[in-house]
């Protein structure tokens, strides 16, 4: 009789072992023979050598399974320790499976060029309007290179900008400053990772969150890096941010130039970089357009509604006047 310990590396424990425990409850009644303890990502298994052996290559291949698909059913545990390969899940267009599975993939023609895009280029800009789900698939993206270990780390950035109004003080340590700025990111990657996975990739640093001014001075190699809401960056903190590139590496930009939130006399250093940079060997564009908005039908509307009255009225003023108070 041995001891054999199998480490779950790739996925969080909690998806492996089920709801109440009850996928390490079936794993254990399709190995009669073996006695196990698991806890935490570590499952110390003993028996007969040959039984341990076959023990920790079936966990290894339902971990695999799990963490590419981000869910496990008794179905497809029976059918790996069977010797079975489970039932074939259609894996074609789709970036990655999100939580509890759900498939995420190009919804639409320009979301479907921006995946070929950044698999052909080293720099891709995504533009366009809210809702457009540039950023969220850039996100996926980069989570699902972190998965096939073509990238050992995931850079997001945006700069710390007021959409219209002062946040004045904000109380607690760096983090908590800057979190505001950063949840769109945090939301998108949540729905792309167990909590337990994401926190550790947070706490060891495979993923960093940070505002822009924290890109000085750093070379970013073998990472995907994202830049998102880069409109509001100003063109000092632009090429900052491109020169960040370092080897083995690709770079997302997103951003909408109908939503400048810096100051009129600011130029926005998206707006420079795309005319400076138009033509460049290894850079990608894809313009997202309202009919590739994914949200709400409504938000397409609004959009539309916006752009036509201010082609029509650039300023309108619908303060009362003093005379109407």
């Amino acid at each position: 009789m041995i001891e054999r310990i199998v480490i779950l590396d790739n996925i969080d424990p909690q998806t492996f072992y089920g709801v109440n425990n009850s996928n390490i409850s079936l794993i254990r009644n399709l190995f009669p023979k073996l006695r196990m303890a698991a806890r935490g990502n570590v499952i110390k298994v003993i028996g007969e050598d040959s039984e341990t052996a076959d023990f920790e290559k079936k966990v290894k291949e339902i971990e695999a399974y799990a963490a590419k698909y981000n869910k496990l059913t008794e179905d497809v545990i029976i059918d790996i320790v069977r010797g079975e390969s489970p039932k074939q899940i259609d894996s074609e267009g789709v970036i990655i499976y999100g939580q509890t599975g759900k498939p995420i993939a190009p919804r639409n023609a320009n979301q479907a060029r921006m995946v070929k895009s950044f698999h052909e280029n080293d720099l891709t800009f995504a533009l366009g309007p809210a809702g457009t789900g540039k950023t969220y698939i850039a996100i996926a993206l980069a989570v699902a290179a972190l998965k096939n270990k073509t990238a050992r780390k995931i850079i997001l950035s945006r700069p710390a900008v007021e959409a219209g109004e002062k946040l004045g003080f904000l109380p607690g340590d760096m983090k908590d400053k800057i979190d505001p700025y950063l949840q769109p990111l945090y939301d998108a990657l949540e729905d792309m990772l167990p909590a337990l996975k994401l926190k550790e990739y947070l706490e060891s640093n495979t993923i960093q969150i940070a505002p822009l001014a924290f890109m000085r001075g750093r070379t970013l190699n073998d990472a995907i890096i994202i830049l998102d809401e880069a409109q509001n960056t100003t063109t000092h903190q632009m090429k900052m941010f491109l020169t960040r590139l370092g080897m083995n590496a690709k770079m997302i930009i997103t951003g909408d130039v109908t939503q400048i939130d810096l100051p009129r006399s600011v130029r926005s250093g998206l707006l420079q970089a795309l005319y400076v940079l138009k033509g460049v060997k290894g850079i990608g564009r894809i313009e997202y357009e309202k009919k590739d908005i994914v949200r709400h039908p409504l938000v397409q509307r609004i959009v539309e509604a916006y752009e036509s009255r201010e082609s029509t009225d650039p300023a309108p003023d619908s303060r009362p006047s003093a005379e109407n108070q």
